[in-house]
């Protein structure tokens, strides 16, 4: 994050215990040496309307509630928010896995960790970090996923590392602990860096369709929605109801062209649609 945001952490006096940089220190002195002095600030603006105000008009009335300083994950979601609104040209392509053959025993997110291990094969130009600054691309060789957790705090991105190949359960484990150190907050800094493909599993909580966020330097990201059985049509003419999963793909198009993300996507579908 120091890196993102130009932040030098040998010039930081750390406010953690022993001294340790946390989060809120990056983010102030980030915060710090971008303000801009009193003349025209959208503070010294406001002030100076109030003040050629008439007399007349009335303040408008207080809101309820305290105004809450943002801190620790919901600070630097804010953040990676903002890098991305500022740097990312988001584009989102939707569709649908058919789940028809799965058995009762799938783990969903253990699939889609593998489908996305398979559109990456299919097109590593998604599992790539791009600096818009410099119009650099980086294809990365290891496939790492950061997955967003869902917090009273705000949203953690931990990372599954190297989900190419590996086992469901194997996958599944990675998963649970790191969702349990997030809740916990006990995850290690490590565990939340450097991802490389992100996924939001949003569709366990509500949810079809979504624009997932692209935060760089990261390219792409994958939303899955609420799983549903929809009627379908079959070959033979005949109607079904198939159970089904939204997809939504967003990718930084300045850097992946829509034939890229959509052979991706087949590639996931693909998977997900097999039996096992």
């Amino acid at each position: 994050m120091a890196q993102r945001l130009g932040v030098d952490l040998a010039q930081l006096r750390g406010t953690g215990r022993g001294q340790l940089v946390t989060v809120d220190d990056v983010l102030h002195a980030s915060t710090t040496a971008r303000s801009p002095g009193p003349t025209g600030t959208a503070t010294g603006t406001l002030n100076a309307l109030a003040a050629a105000a008439p007399a007349a008009i009335a303040p408008l009335a207080t809101p309820p509630g305290e105004a809450e300083q943002l801190r620790g994950p919901r600070r630097a979601m804010a953040q990676s928010m903002a890098l991305a609104r500022d740097n990312v040209m988001g584009c989102t392509l939707f569709d649908d896995a058919d789940l028809h053959e799965w058995g009762n025993d799938q783990d969903v997110t253990s699939r889609l960790l593998r489908a996305i291990g398979a559109g990456c094969a299919a097109e590593p130009g998604l599992n790539a970090w791009f600096d818009g600054a410099a119009q650099t691309r980086r294809l990365l060789e290891h496939v790492d996923v950061g997955i967003a957790v869902d917090t009273p705090e705000g949203l953690i991105v931990p990372v599954v590392r190297n989900i190419a190949g590996r086992s469901f359960a194997d996958l599944r484990h990675d998963v649970d602990k790191l969702k349990r150190n997030t809740l916990e907050r006990t995850v290690a800094p490590g565990d939340l860096r450097n991802f490389t493909f992100s996924l939001s599993n949003f569709g366990m909580i509500a949810g079809r369709y979504a624009t997932p966020v692209v935060v760089p330097p990261a390219v792409a990201i994958l939303g899955a929605g609420r799983l549903s059985h929809d009627v379908v049509a079959t070959k033979g003419g005949a109607i079904e109801a198939h159970l089904r999963m939204p997809l939504s793909l967003t990718f930084d198009h300045r850097c992946v062209t829509g034939g890229e993300a959509a052979r991706f996507m087949a590639a996931v579908i693909r998977d997900l649609q097999k039996g096992s």
